[in-house]
This record gives C-alpha cells, structure tokens and sequence, in this order.
C-alpha cells in the first residue's frame, strides 16, 4: 500500500491541504475539513510533512476516521496531535472531536472537560457550521452528566444558528430537556427564548387536568407569538390537544371494603376522593366517581358488564394482587382499567391494563440512579431474608448493574444476633484478623492492630425496617465500616417526628415520597387534619390514592407520549413500556435526628 500511495505524494500535498483547509480565520489559523483522500492517504503525507501541516492532516484523518464510525482509530490518530502546538482555530476543533469521542465512549465528564479548553473563548469566530457543531457535542455532554437545565441552555442558544431538520430536531430537543425538570427549576432567567420554555413547560406540568393544560398553552401562544415553540409547538404538545377533546366524565373505584386490605383500601380511597374534592374546591368539573366493593365480587367480568351498563369509563383498581393477575391473563378488557397493585414480573397484559402501586422495586432502581449520580460505583448490599428482600436484591442488581456498577456482595439480614458478622463477612474483617496473627506467628511476638475493612467498597444499599436499621448503622461502626455512605429504600423511615428513633440512622441517605417529605403541600395538611395517621407510613398509601386521581385522565397521554413525566405525591410518575407506573423519588438524610430533604438536582 505504502509502496503504491509513495508517488501521489509530491503531487498532491498542495491539493491535500487546500481540500483540508478552509478560509483563513485571521490569527486563529485554519479550520481542518474532510478532504478527498482516504485516511491512509492522509497519514502517510502527515508522515512527509512539516509539523503545522501534519497536524491539519491528521486532524483531517481523526475526524474522518469518527465519520466512518471508527472511533477507536479516530482517537489514536488524535492522540498524536499535541494539542499546545496548534493554532486556536485547530485546537477548537481538536477539542470538539475529543468531545465527541469522549460521548461515543459515554464518558460525558471526559467531553466537558475536553470543552473547557481556552481556546473556546474563541468559538464565536470561527464559521458558523464549527460552531453548531461544538455547540452541539456540549449540550449532549451536559445531559448526560445530568445537567439539564444548563443542556437546555445550550440548544436555546444554538436555535438561532439552525434551519430545516436541523431546527426542529433542536426544538423537541429543547422541550424534552425543559419538560424533564422538576417545578422548582422552572423559573425565568435573564434570557428570553429560555425563560419562555421554562414558562411553557411549568403551565404544562402544573395543569390539574388536559383541558386546563390546554388553555394555559393556548393562552402562553397568545402572549409569546415570536417565541419558538409558539411558531412552531412542540409534537408532544400537539398530541396533548388531540387527547384534551376526549374528556373523562365517569371513573369506578373498586377497591376492596372488607378483609385483610380493608386498612390500606380506605387510605387509598381517602387520598383518592381528597383529591377529587380538591378539584371541585378548585372550580373544575372532575368526573363522577361511583365506588364498588371488590371484596364481594363473584367475577370480574360480571364487574366489567355493569360498570359499562352504568357508562363507566375509566377503572381505577382492583387492589387485590389476584385479580390483577386475572386481568393480566385476560387478551384485552371491555374498560381501560387502572390495577392499584402489579402482576408477576414480566406477564405481558392487555393493552386496556395499567399497573400502579408502591413498588419496593421502583426504590431499588433509585438508589441505583441517585448512588450512580454521586459517583459510586462499587456496592455491597444488606437486604431482609425473605422473598421481598430477594426482589429487592435483584431490581437494585439489574440497575446498577446495566448502568456499569459493580455489586461486589450482598447480605441477608434475618436474627439480630448475626447482624455483627454478617457485617464482618461483608467488609472481609476475619481476613483482617487472621492476617494479624499470621503475622504474630511469624514474628513469634504479640501483634496489636486494629482490623481494617476492605477499602474496595464505595457504599452500602439498604434495605430495611426502622428496627432493623436502628441496629444496622451502629453495628457498621463497631464493624469498622461506619465511614461507608448507606443509600437506603424508604423503609426505614416511619414519619413520626421522634428525633430520638432516629439518632441511630445518622447519615444515612434515603429516598421518600414527596408526600412524607414535602410537609407543607397544602392537600397533605388538608387530609393530615381529617385523618392524622396521614401524616406517618400510611401517608405513602394516601400520596398514592392522590396520584392514582391524578393520573386516571393522564393514561392516554402517558401512553401516546411515552417521555412524559407527572410529578405527584408518591413521587414522579412515568410509564414503563409494560405499561407499568414508575416512581423517581426525592431524597433526605437524617441528621442529628432530623431529616434533612436534599437538594433535587438529580431527581
């Protein structure tokens, strides 16, 4: 190969180079572009080169080699190119490369830093097509290293550089990005077209119902008529128009009134019609709401022929677990239904079938998100023995682990009694002591050292009751391990405000329902003064009757939308492609005996 390009290259470096060069940008040099020639081709005249020519061209070959999709290669070329030795204009697009690399290895943190470089200050002098290029790779790098806000940021300050596709692929970028942001970040700033899809997407997301959604959007239309979105509105938006013409007037509850569930039923159907009577209060028109006993039902498909005789609409339950599997099992139902509990994992249902409870699953695979988020990779685990314990082993397994974390261990805490060396094995400390007296044996002396833990584990998953927990955390200092951060499930925590049950627990970081966590939420304290046991454990049940009102005219938009987030009280809901509601919950820490809400950045 060599022996047959040898001879093309007196002829054609001048050719090369102006192919590799674009217009001169004053004293920031030249800009490399894709020539053409092959990568070899270019290689090999870099290899003749002199060094400000070997580096156009081989910046020519790296970005070619990225185009083609060879990124490995790409990167190795780069490598080559010292960076300090090129002009600004070069070193820009140097850097922008590395960037994009850095996000075909998923290494978001790598491309900021890569984008930092000085020479960006630069940036707005080169053509415009450099530009959106950088601009781009950043705000791709911002959300995925979970910056949302300041990605959205970065696309609203691209848009004015783009037309065609281009622009639009922008704009339902920019709205996935500011419709994905918690309430309290949806406030206005200095910049205009932002602060009007921030605007935009708070009406959005506050809008108890799709017609009140419908007339806050036509009416921010109204009053931004030069704003992007309102030219153009987002697709997601235009779908929402087309569902708000199909109102919901008429819902059954089916919850059961007698048994086993009778408790945890009138929690759920006291948060549920609270929030009904909370929208009456607010001057809408909710649905009608006729409840049925399924305790006394004989079958359901019986149920289903007299809800659709009385013009029932929407079911929202049953709670029972066995009549949600019979649902499951059924190929399609008369009536979109609502279940309040889950079938077996991985039972496909019906397409009229949505699923909502409180999943301990749901949990796990927060710690995974929020532990991965603070930048742990390594984790042990201290799970109850039983069947739900396993459950919630194997959910937190699955997210950390597809996210690229390591489990290195995992506990089954039963007897109390055990609790110390279980702990032990956990944290290798009898390896610890068995080498202090290896070494004691060999030096033929008494030895005194302290055993140490094994140093490879970045935090500890639990889940656990508060007496459990109360035991677990200071048995981790007498073990050694009390420096070990402990990312828990919401178990632990029972609601009460008895600083001294939670003295124990001190530092440990814990996921909660925005419910139990958002004290002053105004139907919380509304439903806290009817019914004060709201205010503990069972205000998870309460937060959950709320959000499954709340979500009944939402179905439909979950389903045709899938990206679409609802924050409500037992956490933010979205809609799992089994058609299965999802929870992402808020985060606390006990502190002193008093829970701390963290801050929701990553929530």
């Amino acid at each position: 190969m060599i022996a047959r390009l040898r001879p093309l290259s007196a002829l054609c470096l001048a050719g090369l180079l102006v192919a590799c060069g674009s217009s001169p940008t004053s004293s920031l040099g030249e800009l490399p572009r894709t020539p053409q020639a092959s990568i070899e081709q270019l290689l090999q005249q870099a290899a003749e080169s002199k060094p400000e020519q070997a580096a156009l061209l081989r910046l020519s070959a790296a970005d070619l080699a990225y185009k083609q999709k060879d990124t490995g290669r790409a990167t190795r070329i780069l490598e080559q190119v010292p960076l300090d030795g090129l002009k600004p204009a070069q070193q820009i697009f140097a850097s922008t490369l590395a960037a994009e690399l850095a996000m075909t290895r998923n290494q978001p943190k790598a491309a900021l830093k890569a984008l930092s470089h000085p020479s960006l200050d630069h940036l707005s002098e080169l053509p415009v097509e450099q530009q959106i290029r950088t601009q781009l790779v950043r705000a791709s790098a911002l959300e995925a290293d979970g910056q949302t806000l300041a990605a959205a940021r970065e696309r609203v300050f691209i848009a004015p550089l783009l037309s065609g596709q281009a622009q639009t692929t922008n704009q339902e970028a920019i709205w996935g990005l500011v419709s994905s942001l918690p309430l309290d970040q949806l406030q206005g700033n200095g910049d205009a077209d932002l602060t009007g899809w921030l605007e935009l997407a708070r009406i959005t997301k506050s809008s108890a119902t799709l017609e009140q959604q419908q007339a806050a959007i036509d009416a921010w239309r109204t009053q931004n008529p030069q704003h992007p979105a309102a030219q153009q509105l987002p697709e997601a938006l235009v779908k929402l128009k087309e569902l708000a013409s199909q109102p919901l007037t008429k819902i059954a509850l089916l919850l059961p009134q007698e048994g086993q569930l009778a408790s945890v039923s009138r929690a759920l159907r006291d948060g549920f019609l609270a929030a009904h009577y909370q929208a009456q209060q607010a001057g809408q028109t909710p649905p009608d709401i006729v409840l049925y006993d399924s305790s006394q039902l004989r079958s359901m498909d019986d149920f289903y022929h007299q809800a659709q005789a009385e013009g029932v609409q929407l079911v929202v339950g049953p709670l029972e677990k066995p009549l949600v599997k019979q649902l499951s099992d059924h190929e399609q139902l008369p009536i979109t239904t609502l279940a309040l509990n889950y079938s077996e994992a991985g039972q496909e249902g019906p397409a009229q079938l949505f699923q909502f409870g409180l999943a301990a699953e749901d949990e796990a695979r927060e710690v995974a998100r929020r532990a991965w988020a603070d930048g742990m990779r390594r984790a042990v685990a201290l799970v109850p023995r039983g069947e739900w314990g396993d459950r919630v082993l194997g959910a937190f397994r699955q997210s950390w682990e597809a996210a690229g974390g390591s489990l290195i261990a995992a506990e089954h805490v039963e007897q109390p009694v055990q609790l110390a060396q279980q702990i032990a094995d956990l944290f290798q400390l009898r390896q610890s002591e068995a080498r202090a007296k290896r070494l004691q044996n060999v030096l033929g002396i008494s030895v005194a050292a302290q055993p140490t833990r094994r140093q490879d584990v970045d935090f500890i998953f639990l889940a656990a009751t508060p007496q459990q927990a109360q035991q677990i955390k200071p048995t981790l200092a007498f073990q050694y391990a009390g420096d070990v951060p402990v990312y828990a499930t919401s178990h632990l925590f029972t609601g009460s405000n008895e600083q001294r049950q939670y003295l124990d627990l001190n530092g440990i970081r814990f996921c909660e329902t925005p419910w139990l966590l958002n004290v002053n939420d105004p139907l919380r304290q509304q439903v806290s003064a009817q019914w004060p046991q709201a205010g503990g454990s069972l205000g998870r049940l309460y937060a959950m009757g709320v959000d499954a009102y709340r979500l009944a005219p939402r179905l439909s938009q979950l389903k045709t939308l899938p990206d679409t987030q609802i924050d409500g009280l037992s956490g933010r809901l979205s809609l799992s492609p089994a058609q299965r509601i999802e929870r992402q919950l808020p985060w606390a820490e006990f502190r002193d005996g008093q829970v701390q809400r963290l801050p929701d950045d990553s929530y």
